[in-house]
């Protein structure tokens, strides 16, 4: 068993699961990955709740997508946050889940006042192995990916996780000006925590009930029609699709310019021009 948020299931993650899943044939036992959510700040302290890199149905299915057998929600509320970690471990490790050996990352605290460490997993009986941090010179973090994120580093966010950096959402009815300048957009309203890039227009793929279309995205506040409201908007390229109420993940490959304020509505076509052209070298 191992136990954390595994928000992004970036490498670092991947890599303890992984060690997971080797111990777990070893020693003849089942693989289980115990995850909260909401994540635990978001309730402890809400002021400071992280931005979220995957919603919760998307991490369950990269965690199984590794091969573990059984992933454990927890919800994370009031009652979960005043445990003390040996009531945590006897009664949902041990009692619940009947842990046996327990995979943990270097560091890891759990409980109320994050007071529970290795020592207290042992304390009780079970076996643990702390597995070292992955990374270059700085450990991968789910920290670190979302300041990549955050600063429109869309590349060096997806060698952390190991895939390209996504949002997803439905799709609802914007203002429908990409349509009258002849580029349609699927406008995704998103989990307010939502982890966006910085505003601009990135490469990528929008993809729709499992089929994965070549995608324009624009983030940002639209300055040429003096816009307010920050919006995630993708231009799917060769197709014209009724996406309104679908639910879209929109995936982000490179970016490729700032949001700019243009002078007029022909500038700001010929540079979305510029962008489907940038996005097909890009997508290849």
């Amino acid at each position: 068993m191992t136990i954390g948020v595994f928000d992004g299931v970036h490498r670092g993650h991947q890599s303890l699961i992984r060690h997971n899943l080797d111990l777990a044939a070893r020693l003849d036992l089942e693989s289980v990955v115990v995850t909260f959510d909401p994540n635990p700040l978001e309730v402890l302290r809400p002021q400071a709740a992280p931005a979220r890199l995957c919603d919760l149905a998307r991490r369950v299915e990269l965690i199984a997508g590794l091969g573990v057998e059984l992933v454990e929600v927890l919800e994370f509320d009031a009652d979960l946050a005043a445990m003390t970690a040996e009531d945590f471990v006897a009664s949902v490790l041990i009692k619940r889940l009947d842990a046996r050996h327990v995979v943990i990352g270097h560091g890891f605290r759990f409980g109320n006042g994050a007071a529970g460490t290795a020592q207290t997993l042992r304390a009780a009986g079970l076996t643990v192995d702390e597995f070292g941090l992955v990374g270059d010179e700085q450990p991968i973090s789910s920290t670190r990916v979302r300041a990549a994120i955050a600063a429109g580093d869309v590349v060096g966010a997806s060698e952390m996780l190991g895939r390209p950096h996504e949002v997803v959402g439905t799709v609802v009815q914007g203002e429908k000006r990409g349509r009258a300048l002849g580029f349609p957009t699927a406008n995704l309203d998103h989990h307010r925590l939502a982890a966006i890039p910085a505003d601009g227009v990135y490469a990528g793929s929008a993809v729709l009930d499992g089929q994965r279309y070549v995608a324009a995205i624009s983030i940002g506040t639209n300055p040429t029609f003096d816009g307010a409201r920050r919006t995630v908007e993708a231009h799917l390229l060769d197709v014209d699709l009724d996406l309104y109420g679908h639910r879209v993940r929109v995936e982000f490959v490179e970016r490729l310019r700032d949001t700019l304020a243009f002078d007029g509505v022909e500038a700001l076509v010929a540079q979305m021009h510029e962008d489907v052209a940038a996005t097909r070298r890009v997508m290849g």
